[in-house]
C-alpha cells in the first residue's frame, strides 16, 4: 500500500532519538543472531528487520502495561527495556536465541520475547493463539474482583501479523472483544496488526487486511505507516491514550516490511522477484527515522551513522563473548523441572476460610445436613464451598449463570456470588479458555466450564499451546492456574451422539504438566475438585476436572432404590480426613483374586461385575478407581495391586489412544509379573440412539473379559 508521511507533526526530539536507538538495536540483534547461527551457537533467526517501527507502540505505552507480543517484536522489546532502569535487552535476546540458561525469561527453553520486570508475557504463537489470552487479560483488568497486580488504568497490548489475522483463533478473539465492548463492558486492549503483506511465502491480498480490520464491530480502527515516524509516534500515542481513558478496544494497523525472508533458511527469490525485494528497502523504517532526524536537524547523517556503529559494537561485543561459553540445558530434568507434579500428603481447602458465609451461601440448608447427594449435587455444593474458600475464583462458560448449567451443576452460584464472579460467555470455547488464561494472569482463579467434551476439540490448542506452555516458556516465572470443568464421556440415556457422548481424552493426556482428574462418585468428587483448585492456586497448574454426564443424576448401583450411587457431603471440618491423598488411586472394593482398574463410568460397571463374579464363582474382585488420568498415578496403582496376580483394565475410552494403553504400559514398566488384559470401547465415533451400544464398552464385555482372565 502507498506510504504517507506527516512532516508537520510535532514530536519531541528525545522521543525520536529513543525510537531510533530501539530500532537500531533490534536490527543489529537480528544480524548478530544470524552470525551466531553460522557458528552453530544460535538457534533462532525469525527476525524483526523491517518491523522495527513497532518500537513506537512501546514508547506510546507504559512499562507497567502488560504486553503479549508477535515474534517480530524486537523493536518493541528494545524500547520497553529502555523505559526500565537496569534492563539488559541485548544480553536478553542473545541468550534467548543461544538457548542459554541466562535467558531471563525461558532459561534457555525457547527464543521468546518476555520479561517479568518489563511486563512482557512470553508468547511462542505464530498463528495468533495468544489473542484469546490477551482478550481475557483485558477483560479481567476492570472486573474489580481481585488485585490484578497491574495499575488501575493499565492497557493490554497484543501484536500479531497480517497473515495470522486470518486464523480462526484471531477471528474468534476479535469477535469476542467486539462482542464484549458492544455491551459496554470495559475492554482496555490495543491490538497491533503488523502488516508486511506476506505470510511466509503467500501474499496477503491487496487491501484485504485493511478492509477486515476496519470493519470490526465494537473495535476502533487506526492506520499508521511504518515509514512515517512522526505520524506513527503521534498516532500510537493518541490511540493508546484513548484505550486507556475510554477502556474501549482499538486495533492499530501498522504497515511494515520484512527483510531477510521469513527465517534464516528462507530463500525469498523462490517466490518474490528481485525488484520486489529491492523496492522494500526504500521502505526501511530506520532510514525513514534517520531522514526525519536529518530534516529536523536533530542528527546529521554522519551522527546517525556514528550512533548506528556504536550500537553495532555494543551488540557484537556481547555476541562475540557467547560462542563456547554458553551454559545450556543439558538434561531432561532441567527442562521439565517446573512441570513436575509436587507430591504432598494432602491438598485440603482451609475450612475456616469458608467461615460463617456458608449459612448464607446455602440459604441455611448446609449440604452436609441434606442427606445423601448425587454426583451433580455434590459438585454443586463443592463449587459453592470453593467460591467461599477462594474469593478470587470465578465460574464462567456457556449457560452456567442464569440457567445453572445444562445439568444444573452450577445452579444457584450466580445468585449467591453475583454476576462478576459467575457469568455466561458467548458460544466460543476459545474465548472461554481465553478468559481463563488472561484472568489467571490478573490474579483470578478461573473455573471455566466447557459444556461438552467434544466441544473442547474446537479450542484444545488454548490448553496445549497457551495454558500448558506458559510455565515452561517462562521457567516458572509466569503461571495460569485454572480448573477447567468438562462434562463428558458417554452412556447418556435418551440423548447423545458424538457431540454429547465423546469418550476421547487423549489430547488432554498429552499436554505436559496438565493434571486430569475424573470424578466418578459423589463421595470423592468434592475432594478431587478441591485438590485441583489447590493445585491451580499453589502451583499455577492447569487442571481439567472431567465429570461423567451419565453419572450426574444416578442414584442406584445394583438395583432400583438401593441408593448405591449417593453419598453424604462432608462438613468442612472433615475435609482433610475424608479426601484421598493427592495424585493417588482409590480402592473402592477389596478383593484378592482379580483387580479391575478403571475410572468414570467404568467404576459402577466394574462394581456390578465384581458382584456377579462373587455370586457366580465366589471370586473376590478388587476395584481400583484411577481418579487421576494425567499424570497417571503409576506408583500408587502398583501399590494398590499388591498381592494381585490378574489385572483387567476396564476402559470406556477407545482401544487406540485410550487410557488402558497407558495403564498396561505402566504396569509392564513396573515389572508386574501377573496376567494383564484390557477391555475398551471400539475405535469409532459414537452414533445416536441404540447404535451407541454397538461401539461403547458394555458391562457384558467386562464380565466376559474377567471370566476369561480367571480361566
Amino acid at each position: 500500500m502507498p506510504e504517507e508521511t506527516s512532516p508537520d507533526v510535532d514530536v519531541d526530539p528525545g522521543l525520536l532519538l529513543d525510537y531510533l536507538d530501539a530500532q537500531i538495536q533490534s536490527r543489529h540483534l537480528d544480524l548478530a543472531l544470524r552470525w551466531l547461527q553460522s557458528r552453530r551457537e544460535g538457534f533462532y533467526t525469525i527476525g524483526s528487520s523491517g518491523h522495527e517501527s513497532n518500537a513506537a507502540v512501546a514508547l506510546a505505552l507504559r512499562a507497567t502495561d502488560p504486553a503479549l507480543l508477535h515474534y517480530r517484536s524486537g523493536g518493541f522489546y528494545a524500547a520497553r527495556a529502555g523505559q526500565v532502569a537496569g534492563s539488559t535487552p541485548i544480553a536478553d535476546v542473545l541468550h534467548s536465541a543461544a538457548a542459554s540458561r541466562l535467558d531471563p525469561i525461558s532459561g534457555g527453553r525457547h527464543k521468546v520475547f518476555g520479561h517479568p520486570a518489563l511486563n512482557i508475557i512470553p508468547q511462542t504463537s505464530t498463528i495468533a493463539s495468544h489473542l484469546p489470552r490477551a482478550m481475557g487479560l483485558a477483560f479481567a483488568l476492570d472486573r474489580g474482583t481481585t488485585d490484578t497486580g497491574y495499575p488501575a488504568d493499565a492497557v493490554v497490548v497484543c501484536s500479531f501479523g497480517d497473515a495470522s489475522a486470518n486464523h480462526s483463533t484471531a477471528a474468534g478473539a476479535l469477535n469476542a472483544v467486539g462482542y464484549t465492548a458492544h455491551q459496554g463492558i470495559p475492554m482496555p486492549l490495543l491490538f497491533v496488526c503488523e502488516d508486511n503483506g506476506i505470510g511466509i511465502s503467500t501474499r496477503s491480498p491487496r487491501g484485504w487486511v485493511r478492509r477486515m480490520l476496519s470493519t470490526l464491530p465494537g473495535i476502533d480502527y487506526v492506520y499508521a505507516a511504518g515509514t512515517d515516524p512522526a505520524g506513527l509516534l503521534a498516532t500510537a500515542t493518541d490511540v493508546a491514550r484513548q484505550v486507556r481513558t475510554r477502556r474501549r478496544p482499538a486495533v492499530l494497523h501498522l504497515s511494515t516490511v520484512r527483510f531477510m525472508g521469513h527465517a534464516g533458511s528462507d530463500a525469498e527469490l523462490a517466490y518474490r522477484t528481485r525488484a520486489e525485494i529491492v523496492a522494500d528497502h526504500a521502505r526501511d523504517p530506520i532510514l525513514a527515522t534517520a531522514a526525519l532526524l536529518a530534516r529536523r536537524r536533530i542528527l546529521s547523517p554522519a551522527e546517525t551513522l556514528a550512533r548506528y556503529e556504536h550500537a553495532r559494537k555494543l551488540v557484537m561485543d556481547q555476541a562475540e563473548l557467547l560462542p563456547g561459553r554458553v551454559e545450556r540445558l543439558d538434561s531432561a530434568a532441567a527442562v521439565t523441572a517446573p512441570l513436575t507434579v509436587r507430591r504432598v500428603d494432602r491438598v485440603s481447602s482451609s475450612a475456616c476460610r469458608a467461615g460463617s458465609g456458608r449459612e448464607r451461601a446455602f440459604a441455611g440448608k448446609l449440604p452436609e445436613s441434606r442427606g445423601p447427594l448425587t454426583l451433580a449435587q455434590s459438585i454443586n455444593a463443592a463449587l459453592h464451598d470453593a467460591m467461599l474458600t477462594w474469593p478470587q475464583s470465578q465460574v464462567f462458560g456457556e449457560d452456567v449463570a442464569r440457567k445453572g448449567g445444562v445439568y444444573g451443576v452450577t445452579r444457584g452460584l450466580r445468585k449467591v456470588f453475583g454476576a462478576n464472579r459467575v457469568f455466561d460467555t458467548l458460544l466460543d470455547e476459545q474465548t472461554i479458555l481465553g478468559v481463563a488464561l488472561g484472568g489467571a494472569l490478573a490474579g483470578t482463579l478461573p473455573i471455566p466450564e466447557i459444556q461438552y467434551l467434544a466441544y473442547l476439540h474446537n479450542a484444545e490448542d488454548q490448553l496445549r499451546g497457551e495454558a500448558g506452555s506458559l510455565r515452561f516458556f517462562s521457567a516458572g516465572q509466569y503461571a495460569n492456574g485454572m480448573v477447567v470443568r468438562i462434562a463428558g464421556l458417554a452412556y447418556q440415556q435418551g440423548f447423545g451422539g458424538h457431540f454429547h457422548n465423546d469418550n476421547s481424552v487423549a489430547v488432554l493426556r498429552d499436554i505436559p504438566g496438565l493434571a486430569l482428574a475424573v470424578a466418578s462418585h459423589p463421595a470423592t468428587a468434592p475432594a478431587l475438585l478441591r485438590q485441583c483448585l489447590a493445585l491451580a492456586e499453589q502451583e499455577g497448574r492447569v487442571c481439567v476436572f472431567l465429570e461423567p454426564i451419565a453419572l450426574y443424576h444416578r442414584r442406584d448401583l445394583h438395583a432400583e432404590g438401593d441408593g448405591g450411587w449417593l453419598a453424604p457431603y462432608p462438613a468442612p471440618a472433615d475435609w482433610s480426613t475424608a479426601e484421598n491423598p493427592l495424585g493417588e488411586v482409590r480402592t473402592v472394593r477389596q478383593g484378592t483374586d482379580l483387580a479391575m482398574v478403571t475410572f468414570g463410568n467404568g467404576v459402577p460397571m466394574s462394581l456390578r461385575v465384581a458382584g456377579t463374579l462373587a455370586r457366580e464363582r465366589q471370586v473376590s474382585a478388587r476395584v481400583v478407581d484411577l481418579q487421576w488420568l494425567a499424570p497417571l498415578p503409576a506408583a500408587s496403582l502398583r501399590a494398590a495391586l499388591h498381592g494381585i496376580s490378574r489385572v483387567l483394565v476396564v476402559d470406556e475410552t477407545r482401544t487406540s489412544g485410550g487410557i488402558s494403553e497407558a495403564v498396561v504400559a505402566a504396569l509392564v514398566d513396573a515389572g508386574f509379573a501377573g496376567r494383564i488384559a484390557r477391555v475398551n470401547s471400539v475405535d469409532s465415533y459414537i452414533p445416536l440412539g441404540p447404535a451407541a451400544d454397538q461401539v461403547l464398552l458394555r458391562e457384558d464385555d467386562v464380565l466376559t473379559a474377567a471370566r476369561s482372565l480367571l480361566d
